[in-house]
C-alpha cells in the first residue's frame, strides 16, 4: 500500500452521508475515484454495527490496496486488522495518554486530530503518523466547532514535516485557497459522499491535487 506521506486524497465512508447507499459500494466507487486513503466514521453506530460495517469495507479497500482508517475504535482496528486507527484530541490526550505506545497492543498506524498549533505539536510527540488540521471552514461533520482558518494551514505548511492533511469544509470551489496555503494533502466528507458522482468527484479533486 502506498505510504502515508504519498497519500493526497483521505476520503471518508461516514454513516451519516450514506443516503441509503451500501458501504462496500461506496468504498468501491471512492477508490475507483483515485482515493488513497478511507476512513470508516461511524458516530451513532454500535460498536458491533460499527465492526460489521468494517468487515464488508475491507475486502474491497484491501483488493484496491487503499488503508482503511477506523475511527475511534481501537479495539476494531485492532481485531481486523486495519491499517490506520484516527482518535480525536479527547480520545487521546483527554484518556490520559501522552504517546502511542500507551496503547493497549498498538498494532495500527495512527492519525490525530488538532486544531491548534500546540495540539499538532503535541500529536508529534505523541508519535501520530499523521495529523489532521482543522476543520479549515465550517462543516456540519462537526458541528459546533469554530472553523481553524487557514492561518493554521499556513502554520502547518511552514513547521510541520510529518504527513498532514487539511480538513473541514473544504470543497471544489474552495480548495484553492486551501492548496495556495501550503495544504498537499486533503479530507473530503460532504463534498464527495454528497456528489452525484462519487466517482467522478474524487478525480477531480485528484485532478486539482495533482495540479499544485
Amino acid at each position: 500500500m502506498k505510504p502515508i506521506g504519498e497519500c493526497q486524497l483521505y476520503t471518508f465512508i461516514d454513516t451519516a452521508y450514506l443516503h441509503g447507499r451500501l458501504p462496500a459500494e461506496v468504498a468501491r466507487q471512492l477508490c475507483a475515484g483515485g482515493s488513497d486513503v478511507i476512513q470508516l466514521r461511524a458516530k451513532k453506530e454500535s460498536m458491533e454495527e460499527v465492526e460489521a460495517l468494517a468487515e464488508k469495507i475491507l475486502p474491497v479497500t484491501r483488493a484496491a490496496g487503499v488503508p482503511l482508517v477506523i475511527n475511534d475504535h481501537l479495539a476494531i482496528a485492532q481485531r481486523l486488522g486495519a491499517e490506520f486507527l484516527h482518535l480525536g484530541q479527547e480520545d487521546f490526550f483527554d484518556a490520559g495518554l501522552s504517546h502511542r505506545s500507551q496503547l493497549p497492543a498498538p498494532g495500527s498506524q495512527l492519525g490525530l486530530s488538532s486544531h491548534a498549533p500546540d495540539q499538532a505539536q503535541r500529536a508529534i510527540a505523541a508519535g501520530a503518523d499523521y495529523i489532521a488540521i482543522g476543520p479549515v471552514f465550517a462543516t456540519g461533520t462537526k458541528p459546533g466547532r469554530a472553523p481553524v482558518g487557514l492561518d493554521y494551514v499556513r502554520w502547518a505548511a511552514a513547521n510541520i514535516s510529518m504527513p498532514w492533511f487539511a480538513i473541514g469544509g473544504i470543497t471544489l470551489h474552495n480548495l484553492g485557497p486551501v492548496l495556495d496555503a501550503g495544504a498537499k494533502r486533503i479530507c473530503v466528507v460532504s463534498a464527495i459522499l454528497n456528489a452525484s458522482d462519487i466517482t467522478a468527484a474524487c478525480r477531480e479533486f485528484k485532478l486539482r491535487l495533482g495540479s499544485k
